[in-house]
């Protein structure tokens, strides 16, 4: 007979602690255990069974697990808030004895920990840094913002900025930048770095209240562990790229507000070393190879001698051939070897799935196809010169057209450190964000910051007309948005630069093929030339095979008559013959194209009653679970189609309403007119 199991001793009882029993078991305050919990990365558990968890006690409490709890009590960051504790009692006690050179070797002396063994506990590979790194940049970039207050110090706004300049300045030395997009919230990056995708958020730079309802101990906990955790991310990213870290900061640019421009970014030496003990050792190995080489020449030479008398005829053979293996060794190109390796026969005896699995395989070409265009992708702005006007936002204009390869200059008023001034005769494109200007420079382009954004995010440069100041802006659409199977696609004309060129060419195509097509027709039309008169009289002769002999040999008499011969008369009529020949040709083929939908829309009902067939059926197979789990997903299907439906019904009620517009406005233009004709006439 087994033991018996005692109540609270197994299961979930034994898995579960509550928050204090837990705080007992640590001896540490609750303030100390959130801030110990946060940089841990330990959280609350729900148990599947909270009153067993609780021990028959059905009151509304928070669990852990045992063990995490167990592993909070060996970290040493817990060691040092008990020091820090007792500090504080030191420091308090010197302080009310009025004892302060005591208070002050206790300040100087004050216990600090760090959390680099915390980070890499958590994060034990580099990638598993950069997976984590979205919420990092986001609470960076927030408090970078925040005014210092009596909660927030100055040095931590200070940090933040640094660490978050650091990182755009990676982003722009690696050109990793992907994706941008204006919301309400502020706006939304993504960038690729180590094959990982990293989104963030950054507000807008307005004048922010601190609110008052918001628990700054939590989030400056948080903030705490992020800051260490991004230094060593910008750390490793500077390092592998051969960028010296932390960079050097100009202290007059930055009281400047001169951005990302305060930073001084350096290489590093260490390539200089390892490209002259590298190019050494290739210099030994190739006169190592140079000796063994001569070492066999010198061999076959001895043997040459004997062997000359007998392949005297065969080297007059081979003479003729090489030269001709030669020309055809020199015309192939890596390129075209390389074509040639990676192309695929059609295999017909190939199953389904394994056409799924050959469909998913990527050959060399198109690897070679996306690198080609990334690299193009990545050097976007690379030919453009960029000014910013005083009211656009820089800190989000200049990142992102450095990013791409672009350069850039702004207003003094701005901050110090532009490249270049407002008059400068290489600058390409002006952004300005406002309605109307007083002074235009000829040669460049005026366009609204919303154009930077959507070249990025279209991948192409676009037309500045609909971007021109003043003007109404296309629809800013979020690029993070993946549409799915009947979903609403809003339709969107995007005109790059360059297509104008395509349309005028298919344009002047399509003037020629019509022209041409205007001639061919004239030249079917029987030209009648008078011998006394040099008009051209054009008759449409049409003879059938029906006709009667006599009207033909009127016709012909006719012709005869006007000095046109017989034979020109015939090659006429035998092109009348073929025109009525493709014509009726071309009714057959309607016809039987007609006759074909015909077949297949009977097809395609046929089709449609036996599939609604097979679902009635499917679904009378159906158990009771699984036809209320199909009837919520037809329910969320139809709800989603009622959603496109709303969406597409708002586009044309729109649509006709900008119609109507110009047609109100110019009818009121009219009544106001009128009126004032009448008051002249009065």
């Amino acid at each position: 007979m087994g033991k018996l199991k005692q109540k609270g001793k197994a299961g979930a009882a034994i898995n579960y602690i509550n928050r204090s029993q837990a705080l007992k078991k640590l001896q540490i305050s609750l303030a100390d255990f959130r801030r110990l919990c946060i940089l841990k990365g330990i959280y609350p558990r729900e148990p599947k069974n909270k009153k067993k968890a609780n021990k028959g006690s059905t009151a509304p409490t928070t669990f852990y697990f045992i063990k995490d709890v167990q592993y909070l009590a060996h970290e040493p960051v817990l060691q040092k808030f008990r020091e820090h504790k007792i500090f504080l009692r030191k420091l308090n006690k010197a302080i009310g004895k009025r004892e302060f050179s005591i208070a002050k070797n206790l300040e100087q002396n004050k216990p600090i920990y760090t959390l680099d063994h915390i980070l890499k506990e958590r994060y034990p590979t580099f990638t598993d840094a950069l997976r984590d790194l979205d919420d990092a940049l986001c609470m960076l970039f927030l408090f970078s913002t925040f005014p210092a207050t009596d909660k927030i110090k100055t040095e931590i706004v200070t940090n933040c900025q640094r660490l978050c300049v650091e990182f755009q300045h990676y982003v722009i030395h690696t050109r990793s930048l992907r994706k941008v997009f204006l919301s309400i919230k502020g706006i939304y990056y993504q960038a690729e770095i180590k094959g990982q995708t990293i989104t963030w958020l950054v507000p807008y730079q307005f004048s922010q209240q601190v609110p008052d309802d918001v628990d700054f101990r939590v989030m400056l906990t948080f903030l705490e562990f992020y800051q260490t955790h991004l230094g060593f991310v910008n750390f490793k990213l500077y390092t592998d790229v051969n960028l010296v870290y932390p960079p050097k900061l100009d202290s007059s640019k930055d009281e400047g507000a001169a951005g990302l421009g305060a930073l001084i970014i350096e290489t590093t030496n260490n390539l200089v070393g390892l490209s002259s003990i590298s190019h050494d050792s290739e210099i030994i190995k190739v006169e190592s190879n140079n000796t063994d080489r001569k070492a066999e020449s010198e061999k076959r030479l001895k043997t040459l001698s004997k062997k000359l008398a007998t392949i005297k005829e065969q080297v007059e053979s081979t003479s003729e051939i090489q030269p001709s293996i030669a020309e055809k060794s020199e015309t192939t190109n890596y390129d075209d070897s390389a074509e040639i390796m990676d192309e695929f026969t059609e295999q017909n005896n190939i199953s389904q799935d394994q056409k799924h699995i050959l469909s998913k395989i990527y050959t060399y070409r198109d690897i070679q196809t996306a690198s080609v265009a990334l690299t193009e992708f990545e050097n976007l702005f690379s030919n453009c010169i960029f000014y910013l006007s005083r009211e656009v936002p820089r800190y989000s204009l200049e990142f992102t057209i450095r990013a791409f390869g672009g350069q850039v200059g702004w207003d003094e008023t701005c901050g110090i450190g532009s490249p270049f001034n407002e008059s400068d005769d290489r600058i390409t494109h002006h952004i300005v964000d406002r309605p109307t200007l007083s002074h235009k420079f000829l040669p460049r382009i005026y366009v609204q910051p919303q154009w930077v954004y959507d070249c990025l995010n279209i991948r192409k440069l676009l037309k500045t007309d609909p971007y021109q100041p003043g003007k109404t802006l296309p629809p800013h659409l979020s690029p993070f948005v993946e549409h799915k199977e009947g979903d609403y696609v809003p339709d969107v004309k995007n005109e790059f630069e360059g297509d104008m060129e395509r349309v005028e060419v298919s344009n002047e195509q399509e003037e020629e093929e019509s022209s041409n097509e205007e001639n061919d027709s004239d030249d079917d039309k029987p030209e009648i030339r008078s011998s006394h008169d040099k008009t051209i009289v054009n008759l449409p002769i049409k003879v059938n095979e029906s006709d009667n002999e006599d009207m033909i040999h009127q016709m012909e008499l006719e012709a005869e008559a006007t000095g046109i011969s017989f034979s020109k008369y015939q090659e006429q009529q035998d092109r009348l013959a073929k025109r009525q020949k493709t014509q009726s040709t071309n009714n057959t083929k309607a016809q039987q194209s007609s006759i074909q939908t015909v077949v297949t829309g009977k097809k395609r009902a046929a089709k449609e009653i036996e599939e609604k067939e097979v679902k009635e059926l499917a679904k009378i197979m159906m158990t009771k679970k699984q036809k209320t789990l199909y009837n919520k997903i037809q329910y969320g299907k139809k709800k989603q189609q009622e959603k496109v439906e709303n969406l597409q019904r708002k586009k044309r009620e729109i649509i006709s309403q900008q119609k109507k517009r110009p047609t109100s406005n110019n009818d009121d233009d009219n009544n106001n007119s009128n009126k004032k004709k009448t008051k002249h006439r009065k």
